[in-house]
């Protein structure tokens, strides 16, 4: 099995500038990062994906604005490319549609991905189930993806458990 590390929109929105301050769980970044190092250290290929606003008037993600930016962290750690790793931006929630991350897979001879990244029931879990109905293995780092609390005429949920829902409907042995 060759496999390839996710890493999911990472990106100013979620920390410094952002309107979406991801809150759980804590310690997510340092995890991401870390999984990051391992890759490294491991020779596994990673996969920087970055969102964009289709909109130049959106609230959140416009291009080249604040939000859009990397966090500092990735974007430090992308600069330092290794053969065979990518920067990839998209504009839906997963990462396949639309984009280079399946002819990038395929040409590298990646058959299971690692995803990581933000947020935990939008882009993680969409690019999860779309890379797994792609014939990839999947493995979701639980400590590596993280959320925020929602909430809207539908009810409101926390943070806390929107992670945890998304991670108990994995299907089965896909998430760690």
């Amino acid at each position: 099995m060759k496999r390839a590390l996710l890493v999911i929109d990472v990106q100013n929105e979620y920390f410094f500038t952002g309107r979406l301050p991801v809150s759980y769980p804590a310690g997510s970044l340092e995890n991401i990062l870390k999984a990051m190092d391992s890759a490294k250290k491991r020779g596994v290929p990673v996969a920087v994906i970055q969102h964009r606003a289709v909109t130049e008037d959106s609230q959140v993600f416009r291009f080249q604005g604040p939000g859009w930016q990397l966090h500092p962290e990735i974007a430090s750690r992308t600069s330092e490319k290794r053969q065979g790793d990518v920067l990839i931006e998209k504009t839906l929630p997963d990462s396949f549609t639309g984009t280079e991350l399946e002819p990038w897979l395929r040409e590298n001879g990646i058959d299971a991905v690692t995803v990581s990244g933000y947020m935990t029931q939008m882009c993680c879990d969409t690019t999860a189930r779309q890379a797994f109905h792609l014939g990839y293995k999947v493995e979701f780092l639980s400590d590596a993806t993280g959320t925020l609390p929602f909430s809207n005429n539908a009810g409101s949920v926390s943070a806390e458990e929107l992670h945890r829902a998304i991670l108990v409907t994995r299907p089965r042995g896909s998430a760690r």
